[in-house]
């Protein structure tokens, strides 16, 4: 975990077989969280070092052993959120390594200080 963020990053069972099964195929992975486009805010899956990584992109944590990313700015006006990764049934659409699984990346996340209810 980054210790200059303040942040709460979990991942379902379900996630972290996803990511398992993907590494397995695939090598090391990462995942980035977006915000923008086509999928939205599901996470991409990526071989690791095929995505370059910037100044402004903000290291959450580790899941299953693969590193998730968010841009710093998008993090912010989440509210820096708590931020659960999960799996949910059928390919995800686009260039997404999941997107050649029966499963996908999800994401589910609340602001912080939120409850679940």
């Amino acid at each position: 975990m980054n210790p200059d963020v303040p942040h709460r990053l979990e991942a379902t069972d379900s996630a972290l077989r996803l990511v398992e099964r993907v590494s397995s195929r695939h090598g090391r992975v990462i995942l980035f969280i977006s915000g923008g486009c086509c999928d939205g805010s599901s996470p991409i899956c990526l071989p690791e070092g095929e995505l370059v990584l910037g100044p402004h992109d903000l290291f959450l944590g580790e899941i299953g052993g693969a590193a998730v990313y968010i841009d710093r700015e998008q993090f912010r006006r989440w509210n820096d959120p708590a931020v659960l990764i999960d799996a949910s049934s059928g390919a995800a659409e686009g260039f997404s390594l999941d997107s050649l699984e029966q499963d996908h990346f999800t994401l589910r996340s609340r602001p912080a200080g939120a409850t679940e209810s």
